[in-house]
C-alpha cells in the first residue's frame, strides 16, 4: 500500500508552507528517518524527515518546489519496491493540490505506519549529530517524541547514563572550567580521544579548530541579497512578508508603545573592540554582540523589561534571550542568543555569526527564531542616526541601535573644554502595559552606562 507524504504542520498556527527543494529524487530508495524536502513555514526553512521507508514517487501534478500549499496537501508517496502507483490512486487535485476532505484534519504523524521489528526507529536531523558527538549509539534508544521519534533530549540523557567516574577523572578541573567559557563540548572531545586525559591544550585546541571553521564559514558563504525588482514590478506577498505584516500590526494595535531616548558616548566601546580585534583572536565581537552582552546585564538587574504577559500573569524571564534583528532576502528575521548573561563574548561571537550565516543560507530553524526575551535592532551601517523600532511580541521592550559617529562634544563644562568623541544614539521602545516609564529609563541609562564605561560590565 503506498504510503503518503504530505506537507506536515510545523507549528500550531501554520496553516499553509512553501515547499522548498526535495532532497531526494522520484524513483530513489529512501529510509526512515532520511531528509526528504525542505518546508518554508513560519519565517524558518526546515528539513522534513521520511516517516516511512520506500520509493521515492513524485505524481506529475504534485505541486512544484516553490508553490504555496495548505498543511495536509499530498505531496507524493513511497511505495514497495515491486509497487507501482495506479493513476486512480492519486489524491491530488490539479491546481488544487488537496487532500481529500476524509483527510485535511489530519496532522501529519497521523499517516506514519508502525515501523517493522527490523527497522530502525526514526531520529531528528539534531538528535543524530549530538549523538555523533556523543558517541552515543541510537539505534536502541526510545523515542520521546511525537510518533517515538527520537530527539535531542533523548540522546543526550543516554550519554549522561553511560558516563563513568573514570570518564570525568579524565578531565581536569581548569580544563572543565576553560571549557564552559570557551563553549567547548568537553565530554564529546573526551569520548572522540578514548584513554587520553583532557587537558588546557587540548580545550584550546578545539576551540581554535571551530572558530576557524565558522570564519572560515562565514567568509565563504554567499551574499544574502537578492536584486532588487523594477520600478513599477508587481511582487507577490511571501509567506515570510505575510507574517511579518500581521506580527507588527498585531505589536502596533496591541501594545501601549512608548520610545525613550538617549545619547551614549560609545568610545570605551569602540576602544574595546578594537582591543579585542588588535588580540587576533577569532572570531571578533561585532557591536551587536557587545550590546547583547551588556544588555543581557541590564536586564538581570532590571527583570521587569525582561518580561512577558502570560494569561493574567506577567512572567519575568530568569534569563536573557536576546534576539538581533537581522536584513535578509525573504524579510527581516531574529535569531535567538540564548542566555546571554552566563557566556562570554568570544561564546556569544560565535554564536551569533553561526546564527547570522544560517539565517542568510536560508537554514535556520524555527527554534533558533523563537524563545527570545528581549530584541536588539541596528541601522547604524545605514547611517540611520535614531529611530522607533517596533516590539517583538511578547516581548516587553526592543533597543534600536543608530550609527556610531564621531562629534565635538564638552568633556569640561566648567573648563570649558571640548573633545572628539565616539557618539550613539540608543532608542528604547517597551510596553508600558507590562512596565513604566521609570523603571524602563533606568534600564536605558544603565545600558548607556555600559556603554560608556564597559568594565562596569565585563567584571559582572
Amino acid at each position: 500500500m503506498p504510503f503518503e507524504v504530505v506537507l506536515p504542520r510545523l507549528g500550531w498556527n501554520m496553516e499553509t508552507g512553501r515547499l522548498g527543494q526535495w532532497l531526494k529524487q522520484d524513483g530513489e530508495r529512501v529510509e526512515a528517518g532520511e531528509l526528504l524536502f525542505t518546508v518554508e513555514g513560519d519565517k524558518a526553512t526546515q528539513e522534513v524527515e521520511a516517516l516511512d521507508s520506500g520509493i521515492l514517487r513524485i505524481p506529475p501534478d504534485a505541486p512544484p518546489p516553490g508553490k504555496e500549499v495548505p498543511v495536509g496537501t499530498l505531496l507524493a508517496y513511497l511505495l514497495a519496491p515491486d509497487e507501482e502507483l495506479e493513476a486512480q490512486s492519486s489524491k491530488l487535485e490539479a491546481g488544487n493540490w488537496k487532500l481529500e476532505a476524509s483527510n485535511q484534519e489530519l496532522p501529519a504523524a497521523s499517516f506514519q505506519q508502525p515501523a517493522s521489528s527490523n527497522q530502525l526507529p526514526t531520529i531528528s536531523p539534531r538528535a543524530r549529530r549530538v549523538a555523533g558527538e556523543l558517541g552515543v549509539d541510537w539505534s536502541g534508544l526510545k523515542g520521546s517524541g511525537r510518533t517515538g521519534r527520537i530527539v535531542e533530549r533523548d540522546v543526550r540523557q543516554a550519554a549522561a547514563a553511560q558516563a563513568t567516574p573514570a570518564a570525568v577523572e579524565r578531565v581536569s578541573p581548569l580544563a572543565r572550567r576553560l571549557a564552559a567559557e570557551l563553549g567547548v563540548d568537553v565530554d564529546a572531545l573526551a569520548a572522540r580521544l578514548p584513554g587520553k586525559r583532557i587537558e588546557r591544550a587540548d580545550i584550546e585546541a578545539e576551540a581554535k579548530a571551530k572558530a576557524e571553521a565558522e570564519v572560515k564559514m562565514t567568509s565563504t558563504s554567499t551574499s544574502a541579497f537578492a536584486p532588487l525588482p523594477p520600478a513599477g514590478a508587481v511582487v507577490p506577498i511571501t509567506s515570510v512578508r505575510r507574517i511579518i505584516a500581521e506580527r507588527m500590526a498585531t505589536s502596533a494595535h496591541t501594545t501601549a508603545a512608548l520610545t525613550l531616548t538617549t545619547e551614549a558616548d560609545a568610545t570605551e566601546l569602540v576602544r574595546l573592540r578594537k582591543q579585542l580585534k588588535d588580540d587576533g583572536s577569532q572570531p571578533v565581537p561585532s557591536y551587536n554582540d557587545l550590546l547583547a552582552k551588556l544588555s543581557a546585564q541590564a536586564l538581570m538587574e532590571n527583570p521587569m523589561v525582561n518580561a512577558r504577559f502570560d494569561g493574567d500573569t506577567i512572567v519575568q524571564a530568569a534569563t536573557a534571550n536576546v534576539g538581533i534583528a537581522v536584513d535578509t532576502e525573504r524579510g527581516l528575521l531574529v535569531p535567538v542568543l540564548r542566555d546571554v548573561q552566563a557566556k562570554s563574548l568570544r561564546q556569544i561571537a560565535r554564536e551569533s555569526a553561526s546564527l547570522i550565516e544560517k539565517v542568510r543560507a536560508g537554514r535556520i530553524t524555527a527554534d533558533e527564531l523563537h524563545g527570545g526575551t528581549f530584541t536588539i535592532t541596528n541601522l547604524g551601517m545605514f547611517e540611520i542616526d535614531a529611530f522607533t523600532p517596533i516590539i517583538n511580541l511578547p516581548e516587553c521592550a526592543i533597543l534600536g541601535v543608530g550609527r556610531i559617529i564621531p562629534k565635538q562634544v564638552v568633556v569640561d563644562a566648567e573648563a570649558e573644554r571640548v573633545a572628539i568623541r565616539q557618539m550613539v544614539f540608543l532608542s528604547l521602545t517597551f510596553d508600558h502595559r507590562l512596565v513604566d516609564g521609570a523603571p524602563a529609563a533606568r534600564f536605558l541609562q544603565r545600558v548607556k552606562q555600559y556603554v560608556e564605561k564597559p568594565y562596569l560590565w565585563l567584571v559582572g
